[in-house]
Order: C-alpha cells, then structure tokens, then sequence
C-alpha cells in the first residue's frame, strides 16, 4: 500500500518556480531548471511525512514544424528533466499533450503551445486510489483549481489530502478544499534551483 502519495503536476510546478525566480529577477536559464533538487524542497516543506511514492506528471511533447528548433530544445529539456527526477526516485508519468496552436494576434500569426490532459490524468489517479484504497494522504503540488472536485471525492472517502503550494499566488481554492496547506518558501526555491 502506497500510504503516502505526492501528485505533482510538473508545468504548472515549473511555471510557479519561473514566476518566482522572474519576481525576484533571478536569470536562470530554462535548460537549468532541469537540475532542480525537488528533493530538497520536499524536505524541507514536508520534514514530518514519509512520502512513499512521488509522481511528477508532465505532458508529451511533440514538435511543430513552425517552432522547430523551440520545439526540440522543449523535447531536450525534458529528457534532462525526466532522467534528473528518476535519480531523486520519482515516477515520471507522461499524460496529455503539449501542442501548438496558431493564433493571430495585432495581425500577427504566431504558434502558442497549449498542455492538455495533465490534470485530467492527476485527478483520475487520485480518485481511483482513493476508491482502491491504496493512498491514505495525498499530497497535491499543482495550482489547478480544475482538480477540487476530486479532491472532495477522496476526501470523501477518507483520504487526507494536502495542497503542497507556493507562498507567491497560492491556490484560495485548494487551501479550502484540502485538509491542510503547506507552502513553499521562496528562499527555499532559490537553493533547489541552484540560486545562491
């Protein structure tokens, strides 16, 4: 039995670490976020649970002709990501998709990447661990206000859920539909990160 389980939903996790980072004008390149002792975050936020399975979800990539060399720096990226996170024992679950998207803007026609199914694939696997009864604390690290409703289901069932959030813009909504809010500190994100 997997007693305690941390969901993390990995682009809206790495988008909050960007955002951070940007607020307090840290230059961190893209490529060097693949690095990220999340580890370390973990011990530091979460020092009284035993965490017994980590599972970052992250979506499939797929490139665009129009965005070509983007598109495969983004692919590169995450094969550094994946093979960084299986050293720190996570699950590196791919679910959804990550794809472009013409827009035109000003008239202006540019390709804007869209991440689809992450969510979807969280929510289901907490729901049905929760119904299995193979979890008895879940640990959500997302933003995703979509995932409430199967928060309350699991909570419904008895499963302790805590929303694992960060201390810049955290999520009012998961603060009051989890059993207990954790947050990341910013001084914390800059050692995961490398930052001095």
């Amino acid at each position: 039995m997997s007693s305690t389980v941390l969901f993390i939903d990995g682009e809206n996790f790495l988008n909050k670490i960007e955002d951070i980072l940007k607020k307090q004008k840290v230059n961190l390149r893209k490529g060097d976020l693949s690095k990220i002792d999340i580890n370390f975050l973990l011990n530091k936020a979460l020092e009284k649970y035993k965490i017994t399975r980590k599972i970052f979800y992250a979506a499939k990539l797929h490139l665009h002709p129009k965005t070509k060399d983007k598109s495969l720096e983004l692919i590169l990226f995450q094969r550094y990501l994946k093979t960084n996170l299986q050293k720190q024992d996570f699950e590196f679950l791919i679910a959804g998709n990550v794809r472009g998207q013409e827009v035109t803007v000003d008239h202006k026609t540019k390709v804007i990447f869209r991440e689809k199914g992450v969510d979807v694939k969280i929510a289901v696997d907490l729901v049905a661990m929760s119904a299995d009864k193979t979890i008895k604390t879940a640990i959500l690290c997302s933003s995703d206000s979509d995932l409430q409703p199967a928060v309350q289901e699991a909570r419904k069932r008895g499963i302790k859920v805590i929303y694992l959030g960060f201390g810049f813009q955290p999520n009012k909504g998961l603060m009051y539909t989890t059993n207990e809010t954790v947050l990341f500190r910013d001084p914390e994100i800059f050692q995961a990160c490398g930052v001095k």
